[in-house]
């Protein structure tokens, strides 16, 4: 069975509330008792330093999302979790993809763009306020990506643009030094719930009408009661479209739950009663996970002991990695300055011919075959996605016909004959095959 790798990144930016819990927190943790799935989360910490300067809240909130987390039922013995800053191969690939990334990238990023048109409504200067931390934000998010070779990213629309510049960095990196990335692909979540809140707006900690995740009972009770509602009394039908109170009952009710008290709100059903219905159907589900929140909350250490577990399973990946990235990029032992008079089987793979994947200004992506010493053996014509390219380098790689059966999307390369290309192709199958 073939093996896709996920990775999630997880902000940690505040309390949880249950929107947070229902439209990502919940479908997330279930996703990763699917069979070959490979998960990866981590705590984005570095990312929470670019908006947050209160080291006390970040730290607070750290450990609140992880112990949110883990009181949710994300099983550390089955996924790889961990927390950004345990990984110091992440910022080592930052600096690596930091030298490929052309600064003209980096200025089309939505959020930097965002930063600069709220800066001219306002009448400042552009990057006022801009930190060089905003800026490079893509770059730290594609090496979270890129470290791990993660094939899918779940995220959301406003989130596809960085991981376009994830493949864009991975592809000019793999053109200068070989092919060492896998060029992940956006998990769209078009489908995550998204709960209203106490005032009937979007659940959002911005608009101040959450409802904290793990609230003891008293709060929890207070703030279903708060929920606003129309003035509709016992007795009259009431309406279950743009209701708030309803929306969240769905979202922990089963259908069952969900039909009856649709039921009642037909037939007239008091608001009262409909919001102690509420809380005893959210209380269900949330009060054993809340008393593991609380023990975890009580007991830091114990989410410390889940993190580091996480953090030597990401770094037994991370470190051999960075090691082979360090030597493509030069950066390696200077009695390793000439490989080939080494005669070891890693003297052998550096004198080996290799693809390099690119993009070319024309939007189109391609590949070629390059000798050891660097002479050019095959030239790709343009493909319109990197996946088609990169479907043709493995085909090439492992289909003894291939190279006939792509001609027509390969370009000849002058004084280079097709044996010369059979016979670097079959240099690399048998590398793969010893």
């Amino acid at each position: 069975m073939t093996t896709t790798r996920f990775l999630t990144g997880i902000t940690p930016s505040g309390t949880p509330h249950l929107g947070n819990y229902a439209g990502m927190m919940r479908p997330a943790i279930a996703a990763t008792r699917e069979p070959g799935v490979e998960n990866f989360y981590f705590l984005a910490d570095y990312h929470a330093l670019i908006k947050c300067q209160e080291p006390e809240r970040v730290h607070r909130s750290t450990l609140e999302i992880a112990a949110s987390w883990l009181a949710a039922g994300l099983d550390p013995e089955r996924v790889t979790f961990y927390r950004q800053s345990d990984i110091p191969e992440i910022p080592e690939l930052t600096w690596f993809l930091t030298c490929v990334t052309g600064k003209g990238l980096l200025n089309r990023a939505h959020a930097y763009k965002a930063a600069q048109d709220k800066n001219a409504e306002a009448g400042r200067e552009s990057d006022d306020g801009v930190t060089a931390g905003l800026f490079m934000y893509p770059v730290l998010m594609a090496a979270d990506i890129l470290l791990f070779n993660a094939h899918r990213v779940p995220v959301g629309r406003d989130q596809i643009q960085h991981i376009e510049m994830a493949r864009d960095m991975a592809a000019s990196f793999n053109h200068l030094y070989g092919e060492h990335f896998t060029l992940p692909e956006a998990a769209i979540e078009d489908s995550v719930a998204t709960l209203l809140g106490l005032d009937g707006r979007k659940m959002s900690k911005s608009y101040d009408n959450t409802i904290p995740l793990f609230c003891a009972p008293a709060q929890l009770r207070k703030l279903i009661g708060s929920i606003v509602t129309d003035s509709r009394a016992p007795g009259e039908p009431k309406e279950t479209e743009g209701s708030a109170l309803f929306q969240i009952y769905q979202a922990f009710a089963t259908p069952e739950q969900t039909a009856a008290m649709r039921r009642a709100y037909a037939d007239g059903i008091a608001w009262g009663d409909a919001k102690q219905m509420l809380f005893e159907c959210i209380d269900r589900e949330i009060a054993p996970m809340r008393a593991r929140y609380d023990d975890l909350m009580a007991h830091p250490e114990k989410v410390e002991a889940a993190l580091r577990i996480g953090a030597e399973r990401a770094r037994a990946i991370a470190r051999p990695f960075l090691q082979t990235l360090r030597a493509a990029v030069g950066l390696r032992p200077l009695s390793a300055a000439q490989p080939q008079a080494q005669g070891t089987h890693k003297a052998g793979k550096a004198a080996l011919p290799a693809f390099k994947q690119y993009r070319e200004a024309d939007g189109r992506f391609y590949f070629k075959l390059v000798a050891a010493d660097g002479r050019l053996l095959l030239q790709s014509t343009g493909f319109a996605a990197p996946r088609d390219a990169g479907q043709a380098i493995a085909r090439l790689q492992k289909e003894a016909g291939a190279l006939q059966a792509l001609a027509p999307q390969l370009a000849p390369v002058a004084g280079v004959d097709a044996g010369e290309v059979s016979a670097a192709l079959q240099a690399l199958a048998d590398a793969v095959n010893t």
